[in-house]
């Protein structure tokens, strides 16, 4: 087995260094636990620029929400501190609408209209965010689907049936294999007057699904800011209507000022629609600096301007090496997965011979210094995957040698 040190190593982030921290190479593509992607170099730029001076957050938030609208044919947009906390806004808004009273008590929801319909295959761990702004889930469905019987997990009429009087919005998790089809569930929600929330966190690239869902017809679309835009990684983007993103600044802008003097941002507020200026609302917890903004603002700027086509190459180029390197290995067999429509990147599937563990490999490569990340989802099934969407030439490299090494 090759010494660590008969290996070139990739490049390190000094910072790391200094603090005592060991890096990562990435490989598991924009993972959160991992820090995400790394940020535009103009991004970077933007944040340090923005820390020398002041500028007011709802002129900021205000400019992002044109470039948002702009991006995603939405008729608004807003900025929070990650999709997450975009999806507890986005549940705030549907049950709080305009009333100043709700959005000062929540997450108490008593009296008010707070289940949120969803197909129970949409089911997550992160649908808790939707729950923080005191929203009921209420799941329908099955999984029958994986069964094999032919049958589906959800069938529309089960939505339709699930909203009442105590609905606010039915939520929605952008898959490929998400069921039914967006436009089905729009329609029976819009039918009922509710709207649709949509968590579309990693679904770009392709650019294009920037505007899919809001022309699909969906109320409100959440994006990360910080996996493929390579924004700050503390950055969530929501699009859609202006009334539901109005109630989102109400709740998630400082308010903590007299009445006399309150100049809400117009693209965004229209004071004559609420009776005051709100308390602090359940969003103020969320909240984001100058320097995100502008970090957020310009990587948005250049994403929408990206040769996707040449992006997507590029990552293709480097899958094919990976499984054509590790596909010659004894103990692993190697192919592509991904990469068309919506999936976001292409990726190499190995799997590990069953003389050998997968999730021993990826513990071992994980321990090393700097730690080796891949993708684990499949560790059951004795797979891993390479994700090349955070990978350069030399990283990838590294990555297959440390993987040959392990084995």
């Amino acid at each position: 087995m090759p010494s660590l040190a008969s290996i070139a190593m990739p490049k390190h982030a000094s910072i790391y260094d200094d603090i005592g921290v060991r890096t990562v190479v990435n490989a598991a593509g924009t993972k959160t636990r991992i820090g995400g992607s790394l940020i535009r170099p103009e991004a970077a730029d933007a944040m340090r620029a923005a820390a020398d001076s002041f500028a007011r957050i709802s002129d900021l938030q205000s400019r992002a929400s044109d470039l948002i609208a702009e991006a995603t044919g939405a008729e608004a947009g807003y900025v929070a501190s990650g999709a997450a906390a975009s999806m507890t806004l986005a549940a705030a808004a549907a049950i709080a609408g305009d009333d100043l009273g709700t959005m000062a008590r929540l997450p108490d929801t008593e009296g008010v209209a707070d289940e949120i319909v969803m197909a129970r295959t949409h089911r997550t761990g992160y649908d808790h965010a939707l729950r923080a702004a005191g929203a009921t889930i209420v799941d329908v469905g099955t999984n029958d689907f994986h069964l094999g019987t032919g049958a589906t997990n959800v069938e529309p009429w089960e939505i339709e049936q699930a909203i009442g009087e105590d609905t606010a919005a039915v939520g929605y998790v952008q898959k490929t294999y998400t069921q039914p089809d967006l436009e089905t569930v729009v329609d029976i929600a819009h039918d009922h007057g509710v709207p649709v929330i949509v968590d579309a966190a990693a679904e770009v690239p392709p650019i294009e699904n920037l505007e899919r869902f809001v022309a699909t017809g969906a109320d409100l679309v959440v994006f990360s800011g910080g996996k493929a835009i390579r924004g700050p990684q503390t950055t969530g983007i929501v699009a859609g209507r202006q009334d539901l993103i109005q109630s989102i600044a109400l709740q998630h802008l400082d308010m903590h000022v007299a009445s006399d003097v309150w100049e809400p941002p117009r693209e965004l507020i229209d004071p004559a629609t609420v009776d005051g200026v709100p308390r602090q609302g359940i969003g103020r917890p969320m909240k984001v600096g100058k320097e995100e903004l502008a970090g957020l603002i310009r990587a948005l700027e250049v994403f929408v301007e990206l040769d996707y086509e040449a992006v997507s190459a590029e990552w293709q180029r480097q899958a094919e090496l990976a499984a054509e390197r590790l596909d010659h290995h004894d103990l692993l067999s190697a192919s592509i997965t991904g990469g068309e429509g919506e999936n976001v990147a292409p990726v190499t599937e190995v799997t590990v011979d069953e003389s050998a563990s997968a999730t021993e490999l990826v513990a071992a490569l994980r321990d090393e210094d700097p730690r080796v990340y891949v993708g684990a989802d499949g560790m059951d099934h004795n797979e891993i995957t390479i994700n090349p969407m955070c990978l350069d030439d030399d990283e990838l490299d590294y990555v297959l040698d440390r993987i040959e090494a392990n084995l």
